[in-house]
This record gives structure tokens, C-alpha cells and sequence, in this order.
């Protein structure tokens, strides 16, 4: 008997998820309750282990063509304007056959999977259908106004309606300042001699600086500040604010190639389970956390893939409904390890204050990079090939 699947959010982890099962042959909805796909500057950092999922999937090759390929990444000293250390994907290329990231923007993801769900007989993708409410017993799940399925999945935010309905805890806490994202044509490599992912430490205003392709893909660059306390979100748009902040990254950038201004709140939080009867929580339903290192989409993208894996174990007799627990005791451990823990160290690296503790941290880094043992070490945690590997060790 097919397996029925209901997967609640169409963002990138949704339509993973989607065709994830799909693909195993069970049968698939999909829904969102949006009418359209968010095209707002969102992730956009694609680490090695999971560009390894996407190609199993067989979305690499189309994903690729719209972003960028970034083999280093670069921690500068933005008060000196001197570049700390530079960390390169190839000391990877033993253990993956990816050895470097992919630069390209979320939204491009879902419109990919999505027409390639389209396509497939055992799959119905439903925008606009909000889910309000859910009950389940022991042979089903039923969402208002849905037929029962076998499995519900939510991928539906760090707003989760369906973790809500569950009654799930969603532990952490929200960082006092907004994060701003200002999208600029300039180029910053021309000007600052950095490269497409630069991490810059300052006391004073600290900055996460990337380059994407764009819709034209021409290329852009996203630069992320801490908005402060005091400021209102109308000040942290301001042209004012918007060029004090570009210049000091680039004396004379012009204010006319900024094509986008974004600020959002920040948080840190896990929920309690990932797991209640035969609905499972995935993606930022399960986690949330601030974006410095691109790990929280990665994370949520490997949550859509174990548990397709999982579901379709089951499904197949080749293991009890008991391995269903296994999903949980791998994502949430590795979740609190990999990606609460380095995103806080690594937003607390950039906006430290004390000169003794950042030049320790900048030792640190010099170190990592000069060292080629150290530096492996560093990027197979960083790339997230570790946690997928020590995931695989745990029964």
C-alpha cells in the first residue's frame, strides 16, 4: 500500500522533503499557504555535504548554473582592514566530490524542485492552502479539510503552525539586535581584494559580506549588520544610515547601487521534540539561529533527507515503526552541537570588543589556516561533512 505523506511549507526544506519521498515512490502533498514563492534575500550558502544530498536528488547541476561556485571563504580585521586568515574547500576534495560551496540564492532552489514536482504522477503541490490544525491517532494524520495521511511533515517555519498544534516547546532565546541586509551591485572584490564569502571582525560594527548571481546573474553582494538597539527599522533604512554603513566597508560606495534593504530578528531556539506520534517537525519548524556561517538551511536540508530515508525504511518493512525515534536522536543532538553552538562562536567572533580576546581568536584562526591538519579539521566541521558522518554512527 503507498505511503501517504502530507509535507506542510513549500520553502526549500518543504520541496526537499517532497522529493525526497517522492522519489522513493511514496505518494506526496504538498502544501503552502502562500500563493507564490518568497523571493526575499534568504539563505544562500550551500555547504559540501549538502550539495551531496542535491546531486542524490538530481537538482545539482541546475542549481549550480544559477549561483556561484566559492572554493574560500576570508576573516578580515575590519578595524585594520587586513585580512586574518583565508580557508580553502580543496584541502577537502578526499572527501567529497564537492569541495567548495554554492553560492545561490534559496528561492532558486524551491522554483527548481518545485517544477520538478510538477512532473511527477505521485505528487500534488498545493499553493495557498493554509494548515490550521492537525489530528492524528494511531493509523493517520489529518489536517483540516485533508484526507488522512500516513506522515505529516513541518516544514513550515520557525512560526510553525504545525509545531504549534503539537504543543512543542520551542527552547533558546531572540538576540537583542536586528540583523539589516543591504544588497549592493558594487563589487567588493574589485575594490577590497576579498573574495566571495569574508567574514569581517569589528568592535565597532561587525560584517557578514557575500556575493549571488541575482535574478540577471550579473552578481550582487549581500552585506549583513547588527541593527542597533536603539535604532528604529525606518533609521536602519535610511540612505543615511545605509551609506555610513557601506562606507565603511568601501570609503566611496554609491549609494544608487544598493537594490535592497532587509532587517529581521534573530534567534536561537530547538524544539523540544522533532518527533510527536507520526508527525515530525524539519528545517526552521525544528531550528532556528542567526545565519553567520549558512548553516541553518544546510541543517534543515539534511533533516528533509534523513527522514525521507527513515519514512521510506519503514514503509518498505525494513525496519519497525521504532526506528521513526532514531530521526530525532539524530537531528536534535547534532542540531545543538554543529549549528547552535558554531553559529553563536561564530557571531561572537565577529563582534567582540575585548583586544585581548580578539586577537586570541585571530591567532586561532592564523593557526587553522597555516596549519594543513588544522585546517581540514576546520572546514570538515564547518562544511557540516562531520556531523553528516557522525549522524551515520548513531542507531
Amino acid at each position: 500500500m503507498e505511503t501517504r505523506v502530507g509535507i506542510v511549507g513549500a520553502g526549500p526544506v518543504g520541496v526537499v522533503a517532497a522529493l525526497a519521498c517522492a522519489q522513493r515512490g511514496m505518494s506526496v502533498t504538498l502544501l503552502e499557504a502562500e500563493r507564490s514563492i518568497d523571493h526575499s534575500p534568504r539563505a544562500a550558502t550551500t555547504h559540501p555535504s549538502t550539495l551531496e544530498m542535491l546531486a542524490g536528488l538530481g537538482l545539482l547541476e541546475e542549481f549550480r548554473s544559477l549561483g556561484l561556485v566559492a572554493r574560500h571563504f576570508q576573516f578580515w580585521d575590519g578595524a585594520t582592514g587586513t585580512l586574518v586568515a583565508e580557508f580553502d574547500h580543496d584541502v577537502l576534495r578526499d572527501e567529497t566530490p564537492y569541495p567548495y560551496v554554492v553560492q545561490t540564492e534559496q528561492h532558486k532552489l524551491c522554483e527548481i524542485g518545485l517544477r520538478r514536482l510538477a512532473a511527477m504522477p505521485n505528487v500534488e503541490v498545493r499553493l495557498g492552502s493554509a494548515v490550521t490544525d492537525l489530528a492524528q491517532d494511531g493509523r493517520g494524520v489529518r489536517l483540516a479539510g485533508e484526507p488522512a495521511f500516513d506522515y505529516v511533515i513541518g516544514c513550515d517555519g520557525g512560526r510553525s503552525t504545525v509545531r504549534k498544534c503539537l504543543g512543542i516547546e520551542f527552547e533558546g532565546y531572540t538576540w537583542p539586535e536586528r540583523f539589516l541586509v543591504l544588497t549592493s551591485l558594487f563589487d567588493f572584490a574589485d575594490a577590497l581584494g576579498c573574495c566571495a564569502r569574508s567574514y569581517i571582525s569589528d568592535p565597532e560594527e561587525w560584517t557578514n559580506l557575500f556575493r549571488v548571481m541575482g535574478e540577471d546573474l550579473k552578481g550582487r553582494w549581500r552585506a549583513v549588520f547588527p541593527a542597533r538597539d536603539s535604532e528604529t527599522d525606518e533609521e536602519a533604512f535610511s540612505d543615511a544610515a545605509a551609506q555610513r554603513r557601506m562606507s565603511r566597508l568601501w570609503q566611496d560606495h554609491p549609494m544608487e547601487s544598493i537594490v535592497h534593504r532587509n532587517i529581521y530578528r534573530v534567534h536561537q531556539r530547538v524544539a523540544k521534540f522533532f518527533r510527536r506520534g507520526r508527525v515530525f517537525l524539519a528545517g526552521d519548524a525544528a531550528h532556528v539561529n542567526n545565519p553567520v556561517g549558512g548553516l541553518g538551511l544546510n541543517c534543515g536540508i539534511h533533516d528533509a533527507v534523513e527522514l525521507a530515508e527513515t519514512l521510506d525504511l519503514v514503509a518498505r518493512g525494513g525496519a519497525g515503526e521504532e526506528m521513526l525515534d532514531r530521526y530525532e536522536r539524530r537531528r536534535r543532538p547534532l542540531n545543538i552541537e554543529y549549528v547552535q553552538q558554531q553559529t553563536v562562536v561564530n557571531k561572537k567572533r565577529l563582534e567582540e570588543r575585548d583586544p585581548k580576546v580578539r586577537q586570541a581568536n585571530f591567532d586561532e584562526l592564523r593557526r587553522s589556516a597555516d596549519d594543513p591538519r588544522l585546517h581540514k579539521q576546520f572546514l570538515m566541521r564547518t562544511s557540516l561533512i562531520e556531523s553528516v558522518r557522525k549522524a551515520a554512527r548513531i542507531v
